[in-house]
């Protein structure tokens, strides 16, 4: 199947460089000590997110079941979602795909650990700073307005031309 050709090579890259990049970061960082990467704008913080994405917190005491059914959930809208997709919907599978890989990224954390899920890119101007990520948020968010695109009407016109 078409789809499968750029639907698995990119889950499967986004999961290893995820995981990857976290390793290195609890290896190599120490918790809310910034490490400067492009001055103060981009740095590396490790820290640990219990809460859903942004800080959110949903479940209470029992938050990490909650979250990881939650996420189980979405990935079966999404195999749904893949499933339904034509092979010549090329952008929607990408945005599937990255979401997919990004949402199995932070589910193996919060399953591996209770501590939570390895945040470690902190980006921000002196004390106005976005909330930490990781590479697994970049590519659920990037898949997300992927996905927007490709179900809007510009994606419709994209695939016609």
């Amino acid at each position: 199947m078409r789809k499968a050709r750029w639907f698995w090579p990119l889950v499967v890259a986004l999961l290893l460089t995820d995981c990857a990049t976290k390793r290195v970061a609890e290896h190599h960082l120490t918790v809310g000590e910034p490490y400067p990467l492009v001055g103060q704008v981009v740095r590396f913080t490790l820290s640990y997110n219990t809460n859903a994405a942004m800080g959110i917190e949903l479940g209470g005491d029992s938050r990490r079941i909650v979250l990881s059914l939650l996420t189980v959930a979405v990935l079966v809208v999404l195999g749904f979602l893949y499933y339904s997709t034509r092979p010549s919907e090329r952008l929607r599978v990408i945005g599937v795909a990255l979401v997919v890989g990004g949402a199995i990224g932070n589910l193996i954390d919060r399953l591996r650990s209770n501590a939570g899920v390895v945040d470690f890119i902190d980006v921000g101007v002196r004390n106005v700073r976005f909330w930490t990520f990781n590479v697994a948020d970049l590519g659920i968010t990037i898949g997300a307005v992927i996905m927007v695109l490709a179900l809007s009407r510009w994606g419709r016109e994209v695939r016609t031309a």
